[in-house]
C-alpha cells in the first residue's frame, strides 16, 4: 500500500541513510522493507554492500516484532543470529541496530538499521539518536501514504466513462508528473444535451496544485447554466480570483461546448493556447487563442470563438505536458498533428499519447490531453 517497493531508490531516503552511516561511523546504514516474505533494502549507504534476501534470516525480521530499538552488540554470540548466513558468511555482521519503523495501517513494515563488520556498544544517548532518524524515515512513509491517498481522490474527480455523442468520439487522459498534479480534464452533458468540456492547468506542480485544481473543477462545473463559454469563464474567473489571487496561483484553461447537431465546437480560452485542429485532408492549425489565464485579474473577460468540425475533423486539446514529450517548443505540433493523422480514432489517439508519456518514465510536467473526432 506505500509504493514504494517498485519505485527503486529515492533521494529522500538515500540522504538519511548517508547521515546516518557518516554519523555512527558503521559499515553501512539502510532502510529495510519486511514483506511476508523477503527483506528487500529501500535504500543503503556504507562500505559493506547488504543483499536482499529471506526474511525467516533478516536480523530486520525481528526488530518488527517490537515497538523499542533492537541492538545486537556482537551477533556471533546471539543465538537468535549466529547461524544466520550474513553472519557466518559474507558481509560478515557482528554489529547490528534497527528502529522499527510503521505502515499506514500502524503494522511495522519495516527498520532503519546500523550494520558494522565488528562488535561494539551502543548506548541510550546513540539508540535516542538513532530513533530520531528513523522519524525522519517515518515521516516520509506517512508523506508517501498521504499523497497515494490524494492521488486516489485526483482519479476519482476525473470522468469515469466517455460521454456517448452521436456521430463522434471523445477520449481523454490526465497524467501526473509525480503522485498528484495540477492539470485537470472534465466533460459532461448539459442540460440542452450539448456536451461540455474543459481541460486546465494549474500554475505549479504537487499538492498544493491539486487542491486548487479540484477547487476550479468544482466551479466550473457550476458554470453549466451558461451556454455561452465566454460567459461561463468570466463568471468562474470573478468565483475563483480571491483564492488564486491568496495563493498566488494561476489557471489557464480551455472551456468549450459541442453541438453535435451543427459540427460546432464553441470554446473560450484563458491563456491557454494549446488546442489543434487536423482537418480530414491531413492540414492542421492552431484555433485562435486569447484573454489572460485566471487569476491575473478580477475583471477580465472572455469572448467565445467557434470552429466547425466535419467529418473526420479531430479537435485536439492538451497541457503543456504535451509538448515536454517531444522537444518542449510549439514545433512540436508538427509531430502532434503527425500522430493525429495516424490514429484511427480519438481512443487510439490519445492511448498513443498515454504510452509515449509512460515511457518517458520521470516527467517533469503533468501530461492532459482530450480528443474529439467527428466521425466520417
Amino acid at each position: 500500500m506505500l509504493d514504494v517497493l517498485r519505485k527503486g531508490p529515492e533521494e529522500r531516503f538515500d540522504r538519511i541513510t548517508r547521515m546516518a552511516q557518516q554519523l555512527f561511523g558503521v559499515s553501512a546504514a539502510a532502510v529495510t522493507l519486511v514483506t511476508d516474505r523477503v527483506q528487500v533494502h529501500k535504500s543503503q549507504h556504507g562500505p559493506m554492500a547488504l543483499g536482499d534476501g529471506p526474511r525467516e534470516t533478516a536480523f530486520c525480521d525481528h526488530t518488527i516484532r517490537d515497538s523499542e530499538t533492537l541492538v545486537v552488540e556482537d551477533a556471533t554470540v546471539d543465538e537468535r543470529f549466529a547461524h544466520y548466513p550474513s553472519v557466518v558468511g559474507s558481509p560478515h555482521i557482528r554489529f547490528y541496530a534497527g528502529h522499527p519503523l510503521v505502515g499506514t495501517g500502524g503494522h511495522r513494515v519495516g527498520a532503519l538499521c546500523l550494520v558494522d563488520e565488528n562488535p561494539r556498544s551502543f548506548g541510550e544517548a546513540e539508540q535516542a539518536l538513532l530513533a530520531e532518524l528513523a522519524s525522519w524515515v517515518q515521516r516520509e512513509l506517512d508523506r508517501t501514504a498521504e499523497l497515494d491517498s490524494a492521488a486516489r481522490v485526483q482519479q476519482a474527480l476525473l470522468p469515469r466513462c466517455v460521454p456517448e455523442v452521436a456521430g463522434y468520439e471523445v477520449a481523454g487522459m490526465c497524467l501526473p508528473a509525480g503522485s498528484v498534479g495540477g492539470d485537470f480534464f472534465d466533460w459532461y452533458h448539459a442540460a440542452d444535451g450539448q456536451l461540455v468540456l474543459t481541460l486546465a492547468d494549474v500554475m505549479g506542480k504537487g499538492l498544493p496544485a491539486s487542491i486548487i485544481m479540484a477547487t476550479v473543477r468544482a466551479v466550473m462545473r457550476s458554470t453549466t447554466r451558461h451556454a455561452d463559454p465566454g460567459q461561463a469563464l468570466t463568471q468562474a474567473a470573478l468565483t475563483l480570483h480571491e483564492d488564486l489571487e491568496r495563493t498566488g496561483r494561476m489557471v489557464t484553461l480551455c472551456h468549450a461546448r459541442l453541438d453535435p447537431e451543427r459540427g460546432d465546437l464553441h470554446y473560450a480560452d484563458a491563456g491557454h493556447g494549446l488546442m489543434l485542429l487536423v482537418r480530414a485532408d491531413g492540414s492542421a492549425h492552431r484555433p485562435r487563442g486569447g484573454g489572460l489565464p485566471l487569476g491575473v485579474l478580477a475583471d477580465q473577460t472572455w469572448t467565445e470563438e467557434v470552429v466547425h468540425l466535419g467529418p473526420g475533423d479531430t479537435a485536439l486539446a492538451f497541457s503543456d505536458g504535451l509538448l515536454d514529450l517531444y522537444d518542449g517548443t510549439m514545433d512540436s505540433l508538427d509531430q502532434i498533428a503527425e500522430v493525429v493523422r495516424d490514429c484511427v480514432d480519438a481512443t487510439h489517439l490519445v492511448d498513443r499519447f498515454t504510452v509515449l508519456a509512460r515511457r518517458l518514465g520521470v516527467r517533469v510536467d503533468d501530461v492532459t490531453v482530450v480528443a474529439i473526432r467527428r466521425t466520417a
